[in-house]
């Protein structure tokens, strides 16, 4: 009963605050922004596809596309942390 609430406002979360990031990025240009909102991006679609694979079509097993989603996100904020350095 709570878990569609739940994952709901987790994705929206996550947009929200993807949103966040690149509106900052485009007044400040600090490149840590952006490679966090990008991030952020990519995390709202590791949510919403959880949505999809918990609630929308269960009988299909998205937990590949979920991780590899969350992995290239997290690659995306590595790479400006460590190589975009200022």
């Amino acid at each position: 009963m709570m878990a569609p609430v739940i994952y709901g406002l987790c994705a929206l979360t996550a947009l929200l605050c993807a949103w966040l990031l690149i509106q900052a990025y485009r007044r400040s240009r600090y490149k840590l922004l952006l490679w966090s909102g990008l991030c952020f991006v990519g995390l709202t679609l590791n949510n919403f596809l959880l949505v999809v694979d918990k609630l929308v079509v269960p009988e299909v097993d998205l937990s590949v596309w979920r991780s590899a989603t969350a992995l290239l996100s997290l690659m995306v904020l590595i790479y400006g942390l460590v190589w975009d350095a200022e």
